[in-house]
Formats: structure tokens, C-alpha cells, sequence
């Protein structure tokens, strides 16, 4: 129990600490978590916090929110799930109620304003950096269909107009049929 308790503590301070320095969404902190939890702490391996990541972005509500959830029970159960909630949810909410209550003084202040602007171009480079990392862990797997469908849900989304939420059911879908196919294989080889 003093082992749950000390990974609970850790696991606050960590999501705590990942959420007040993160700007620009649930793109940007999944890196973060990756080299926090996989790189520094060896609490999950690569290809766990890639399928971590993937259901947090498939799941309804904010994907920060969703992968600290799913972090802290893939290391301490249920209690480590809702320590990574709150260690999540509590900088957004302290900062956005500050900001709220000195709204009108934030709202025309040229420096803010140009802050802001500057902390785009670095939340478009960390998600850039997801992108590559993701990508990367797809083509290592040297299989054809994970890149096919990689191309193939980003022109649809890009060129075709094609709803995200269609894009994520089909890859699902896809990916559950490769899964089975792959298993019943396995089982009549062996």
C-alpha cells in the first residue's frame, strides 16, 4: 500500500506539473506524459502509452483529461486514476478562474495578446512532434494496412470533407477486423 501511495503522490505532482505549464490542449501534453511516464519513469512502455493515447482521443470529453485517467489506472488503479484527474483538472481551473476574475485588464493588454500569439507557434511545433512520433511507431511496424489507413483518414479528412467521428468508427472498425483475422490466424498456424 505505501508503494500505490507513493506512485499516487508521483503521479499528482507529474499530471499537476504537465497541466499549469501545457498550453494549447490535449495535443500537447500527450508528449509531455509520454516522456514523463515512458522516457523518465519507466512506468509504461512505448507502444501502451500509443494505444493509451489513441483511446483518450477516441473517447468523448478532453483528451488531457482522458489520458491522465487512463495513465493513472494503467499505474495504480482506481486511485491513481482519479489522481491523475485531479493533478489535470486543478492548473486549468485555478488559471482560468484568475484570468476570469482579471478578464477585462488581460482582454486588451498588448503584451498578453502578444504572448499568446508567441505560445501558437510552439503549441504547433509540439503537435507537429506527435505527429511524427505516432507516425513513426506506424511505419516500425512494417505492415501495410496501419499505413494505408494512416493516408487514407488523413485525404478523407483533409480533401474529402469526411466527419472525423465517421473516420474514428471506421479506423475502429478496420482495426478490430485486422485484430481478429490476425488472432484466428495465429490460432490455426499454432
Amino acid at each position: 500500500m505505501d508503494e500505490k501511495r507513493r506512485k499516487c503522490g508521483k503521479l499528482f505532482l507529474s499530471t499537476f506539473q504537465l497541466s499549469a505549464c501545457t498550453f494549447g490542449g490535449g495535443f500537447v501534453i500527450v508528449p509531455l506524459m509520454r516522456k514523463k511516464f515512458v522516457e523518465d519513469l519507466h512506468w509504461i512502455d512505448e507502444q501502451e502509452m500509443m494505444d493509451l493515447t489513441a483511446i483518450a482521443q477516441s473517447s468523448p470529453g478532453a483528451i488531457a483529461v482522458n489520458a491522465s485517467i487512463l495513465v493513472g489506472y494503467h499505474v495504480a488503479g482506481v486511485l491513481g486514476a482519479l489522481t491523475t484527474v485531479l493533478g489535470t483538472v486543478l492548473p486549468p481551473l485555478i488559471i482560468i478562474s484568475a484570468v476570469s476574475f482579471f478578464y477585462t485588464a488581460f482582454r486588451d493588454n498588448a503584451v498578453i495578446d502578444m504572448a499568446m500569439t508567441g505560445m501558437l507557434a510552439g503549441v504547433a511545433a509540439v503537435i507537429c512532434d506527435v505527429v511524427i512520433t505516432m507516425a513513426a511507431g506506424i511505419f516500425r511496424q512494417k505492415r501495410l494496412l496501419p499505413v494505408l489507413i494512416l493516408f487514407s483518414a488523413f485525404a478523407a479528412v483533409r480533401y474529402l470533407g469526411v466527419n472525423i467521428i465517421l473516420i474514428i468508427f471506421a479506423c475502429g472498425a478496420i482495426g478490430a477486423a485486422d485484430t481478429f483475422c490476425r488472432r484466428r490466424a495465429g490460432r490455426e498456424t499454432a
